[in-house]
């Protein structure tokens, strides 16, 4: 447990030191993913995406308008209801996340080695398939809705 606490948390913090210097916080960078993945989000729907309530999502959505990045607009399917797309600065800053990620995935790739990088997805392929079967236990879904709702993740099966 104490391996998979530091590993979490150093990937947590290596994130955000490479966000910190794109001037954005790590739900920021999250919510600029998904809409990258999948533009005109349902401000609900984009909550369930990111696993955070509606009201943190707002908080979070109105910073990202103030930068210029996002924009709400009425879902055309029900008025009451608004949707969130990435404006073409918002394009631009999630193109920015994505290569900084790739880069340092890139350099982790490249510390392990073609058999070492080979064998670690090999294990973390594992070891996610049983993140994911112990889920079920007390979140059933959960796990296969937030890998695989926004295409965060291919499918993982159990072990």
């Amino acid at each position: 447990m104490d391996g998979i606490r530091a590993l979490v948390r150093r990937f947590s913090l290596a994130e955000r030191a490479d966000l910190a210097c794109c001037g954005m916080t790590v739900a920021q960078a999250a919510t600029l993913e998904a809409l990258q993945k999948e533009d005109d989000l349902r401000l609900g729907t984009l909550a369930q995406c990111l696993g955070i309530d509606k009201s943190t999502l707002t908080r979070n959505v109105g910073r990202l308008k103030d930068l210029g990045l996002v924009e709400t607009i009425p879902d055309p399917s029900d008025r009451r209801a608004a949707v969130a797309r990435l404006t073409g600065e918002g394009r631009m800053a999630a193109r920015r996340i994505a290569q900084i990620e790739a880069e340092f995935a890139r350099s982790v790739n490249d510390a392990l080695g073609p058999a070492g990088a080979e064998e670690t997805l090999h294990v973390l392929d594992r070891l996610l398939a049983a993140v994911r079967s112990a889920s079920e236990g007390c979140c059933p879904g959960a796990f296969d809705h937030l890998m695989t709702r926004c295409s965060i993740r291919k499918e993982i099966t159990p072990p």
